[in-house]
């Protein structure tokens, strides 16, 4: 195995095409294939299904690319300090369910830090992507939420994909509405009264199972339910039809302004917020000052600080 040959399958990975990744890397589309096909014959699998319509990634080449793209940005870090003397940026990525606080969180690093020194990426997506995206090293941390109806699921998955579960922060269930909603000046809220209004969940794609829900309760028969893609869609329905979701109660009026309100739900039920990250791979120095970010909102939160046990 080579650094060119990896070099090789993450430009075919993100090209979809043998054609345009020959191209971009300056050599014929036959040498191309053959370095492919000599590194899938010594690693023992395909990394790509090859079809009439295209190239794709087989599930283990998915992974694959993840490793390879780690060790080909150390050897770019290693290379421009000790051989070419440049300086490259460093990456950092995180991937998360529909939640504000995470997302300001990463604003605040993103001030801190700068971009000269550093790349940032940041993915507010299905929970099933979440996984993925950290299995795949596409982020080093993904930010979700395990309660007792899920967490058994997603626990042997995080176990098969080799990541672990931190939690941050417990906290009881909230309906989150808009503040002309004609329940939200109410201090708690049944679902029983809610029936009448549409309850907003965020798709999840060809994972749509009650496991990758992001709304708790995701079992209730509601009377009326709604789906949508993204968070601004779903603040629109909120005030358009008087619609609510079912969240941890932590409020962030910096992204979502101030027209919005945490209304306590008449439950029981918990749901525990943490993040996943790769058992093999240490927290980087500025995913630690991500999270101590998050640990912030601890304050504002409606339940309890729970202590990091993990380490990194």
């Amino acid at each position: 195995m080579t650094l060119a040959q990896l070099k090789y399958v993450i430009t075919v990975a993100g090209e979809n095409s043998l054609n345009d990744a020959a191209k971009t890397l300056f050599i014929s589309q036959p040498s191309l294939s053959s370095a492919i096909r000599s590194l899938e014959q010594e690693i023992g699998f395909d990394v790509f299904i090859r079809s009439k319509s295209g190239i794709t990634l087989t599930t283990k080449g998915a992974e694959f690319i993840g490793y390879a793209k780690s060790v080909m940005e150390q050897y770019e870090l290693l290379s421009a300090k000790y051989i070419s003397q440049t300086e490259v940026k460093k990456t950092f990525s995180v991937s998360m369910q529909h939640y504000t606080f995470a997302v300001n969180a990463f604003v605040e690093l993103v001030k801190q830090y700068g971009m000269d020194e550093y790349e940032f990426e940041v993915y507010e997506t299905k929970t099933y992507e979440v996984i993925d995206n950290v299995r795949n090293r596409k982020s080093e941390i993904g930010i979700l939420y395990l309660n007792d109806f899920n967490k058994n699921v997603l626990n042997k998955l995080f176990a098969e994909y080799a990541l672990r579960f931190c939690p941050l922060l417990e906290c009881g269930i909230y309906v989150y509405m808009w503040k002309g909603h004609p329940l939200a000046v109410r201090e708690e809220i049944s679902l029983e009264e809610l029936e009448e209004y549409p309850c907003l969940g965020f798709a999840q794609g060809e994972h749509n199972s009650f496991y990758f829900s992001e709304e708790v309760l995701s079992t209730y028969q509601y009377k009326r339910f709604i789906r949508a893609s993204d968070r601004a869609t779903i603040l629109n329905l909120m005030i358009g039809l008087n619609g609510y979701t079912l969240c941890s109660g932590i409020i962030c009026e910096e992204l979502n302004g101030k027209d919005y309100c945490a209304v306590k739900l008449k439950s029981d039920e918990k749901m525990t917020i943490g993040y996943i990250s790769r058992k093999d791979a240490p927290i980087s120095v500025i995913g630690q000052k991500y999270l101590a970010e998050i640990a912030k909102y601890k304050e504002k939160s409606f339940g309890c600080p729970l202590e990091n046990t993990c380490r990194s």
